[in-house]
């Protein structure tokens, strides 16, 4: 089988998508063939054309929602003539179908915003992992969840300790049965903080120090909210760069960046 696919970088998230037809049942042999040829991508979709609804579809290969991923196809499909400036099209987590805002910044480069579905439930849970205890903030989102580490809690001693973080955001989706889980370790207050993102999608097998996460950064905005009772904007600098999240009772909205990088065909 010959694979057709883009490699885009949002934010520093490396994103490979596939435009070549794949079959449910060889998708995650697909993504794991990509990433074997270019270790710097951290996830992969698969791009469908336009359906009976007339709106392009994106699956990823673990079936979560990824926000990062989403603008990437939205600025893909642009950059093909198929879409314009704005681009509505349908996303494996999200029950409804998700719009993205695109200002052209280069040839192959973009600012996105993105209009993230709503939390599901936003609120606290106890948790215990060797020899830590205590509470973290807990956002499901459809197709996604995250858990929000603050630096007052017992849970940041795990940055000093990869492997038992790594060990922790599986045993702690297991345990909330998410389709996936994000750590987000966050440091600083107000509206400027450094996010460090761990995420584990079950469904392909993956655990990434991601260097931008979409949904995590919009997740950390929606608890924020919560939190304040109030509107409330955050700009997170994440590894790879600057995610802004605007968060209200309207919806949550998410700016970030988008570039083309390479494209490619392998046989597999």
């Amino acid at each position: 089988m010959e694979l057709r696919y883009s490699i885009l970088d949002p934010t520093g998230n490396i994103t490979a998508l596939v435009e070549s037809p794949v079959e449910a049942s060889e998708r995650q042999a697909a993504a794991a063939a990509i990433m074997r040829r270019h270790d710097d991508v951290e996830q992969v979709g698969f791009l469908s054309p336009a359906g009976e609804d007339g709106l392009p579809a994106l699956r990823m290969a673990g079936g979560e929602f990824c926000g990062n991923a989403t603008m990437c196809a939205a600025a893909l499909l642009s950059l093909q003539g198929k879409t314009g400036d704005t681009v509505r099209l349908r996303v494996s987590g999200a029950k409804q179908p998700v719009e993205v805002k695109l200002c052209r910044t280069g040839d192959d480069s973009f600012r996105a915003e993105l209009q993230m579905p709503p939390a599901i439930e936003i609120t606290e849970r106890t948790f215990a992992f060797e020899g830590l205890r205590g509470k973290l903030p807990l956002v499901r989102m459809e197709g996604i969840s995250h858990l929000a580490v603050e630096s007052r809690s017992p849970f940041m001693k795990l940055l000093d300790d990869l492997e038992a973080a790594e060990r922790a955001v599986k045993a702690f989706c297991a345990e909330l049965s998410a389709d996936g889980l994000g750590l987000l370790f966050l440091e600083g207050e107000g509206q400027e903080r450094r996010m460090t993102p761990l995420v584990y999608i079950p469904g392909s097998g993956t655990v990434f120090w991601e260097n931008s996460c979409a949904s995590g950064s919009a997740a950390v905005g929606m608890y924020l909210a919560a939190g304040d009772a109030a509107p409330t904007e955050v700009s997170l600098q994440e590894p790879g760069g600057v995610l802004h999240v605007a968060s209200d009772p309207a919806g949550t909205r998410l700016r970030g960046s988008v570039r083309l990088a390479a494209s490619h065909t392998l046989e597999i």
